[in-house]
C-alpha cells in the first residue's frame, strides 16, 4: 500500500506535548534528529530516494497569556530524482520555521474561505505536536523539479505537439493574423467616417 504525504503525520518523532504542562516562564528547547531507519521512512513517504540529515531546533515559548510559538530551524539533506534526467540531485534544505499556536483563532465565515495572510498561525489544542510542524515544514521546502547541474529539456521535447494535435509551422498562417489583418482593414477604412 503506497502512503500518501499526509501519513507523514503520523511518524512521530516524538511525543506531542501537553499544554497544561507547559511552562509559561520558561522556554521549551526542541532539537530532534531522527535517526536513519526513520529518515529511510520518513523518505519513503515522501518519495525521496533517501533523506541523509535531518535537525529541526529551536524553542518553543509563551506568546502572551495563553497562546505559544515555536521558532526553529530545519537543516535537512534530501535526495531526488531529477526532473528530466531522473539522476540523483541531493539538495541541501536551510529554512527558518515559525508556527503559532493560538488559543483564540477566528474562524473562516461564509462559503468562500480565503487564505489568511498569516500561515504560521494554528488553532491551539490540548497538545501541540512539534513532530508534525517539523515534517511539514519538510515537505514544504522539498523542491517541486529538482534538476540535476547542466539537465536540459531536449530541443525536441520543448516544441513537440501532444498527441493528435497540429503543431503550427512559422511559414504558416497563425490562426488570428487573419481576424488581426480584418481589424486593421475595417479600423484604417473605417477610421476615417468616425
Amino acid at each position: 500500500m503506497t502512503e500518501t504525504p499526509q501519513d507523514i503525520t503520523r511518524l512521530a518523532l516524538t511525543p506531542p506535548i501537553r499544554v497544561a504542562r507547559l511552562d509559561a516562564r520558561k522556554p521549551l528547547s526542541v532539537d530532534l534528529q531522527p535517526d536513519a531507519e526513520t529518515r529511510a521512512r520518513i523518505a519513503e513517504v515522501l518519495g525521496l530516494e533517501a533523506l541523509r540529515k535531518f535537525r529541526f531546533q529551536g524553542e518553543l515559548r509563551s506568546l502572551g497569556k495563553r497562546d505559544w510559538e515555536l521558532q526553529a530551524h530545519l537543516g535537512a539533506t534530501v535526495v531526488q530524482p531529477c526532473a528530466i534526467t531522473l539522476v540523483p540531485v541531493a539538495t541541501r534544505i536551510d529554512e527558518p520555521v515559525t508556527r503559532r499556536y493560538l488559543a483564540e483563532m477566528p474562524e473562516p465565515e461564509g462559503l468562500e474561505v480565503e487564505m489568511p495572510e498569516d500561515d504560521s498561525a494554528e488553532p491551539l489544542g490540548a497538545t501541540i505536536d512539534i513532530s508534525v510542524a517539523a515534517l511539514e515544514a519538510l515537505m514544504l521546502a522539498l523542491p517541486a523539479f529538482p534538476r540535476a547541474p547542466g539537465a536540459e529539456l531536449p530541443q525536441a521535447a520543448q516544441t513537440q505537439a501532444p498527441p493528435g494535435a497540429t503543431p503550427i509551422e512559422e511559414e504558416r498562417p497563425k490562426p488570428f493574423a487573419a481576424l488581426a489583418a480584418l481589424k486593421d482593414k475595417l479600423d484604417r477604412d473605417g477610421g476615417s467616417d468616425r
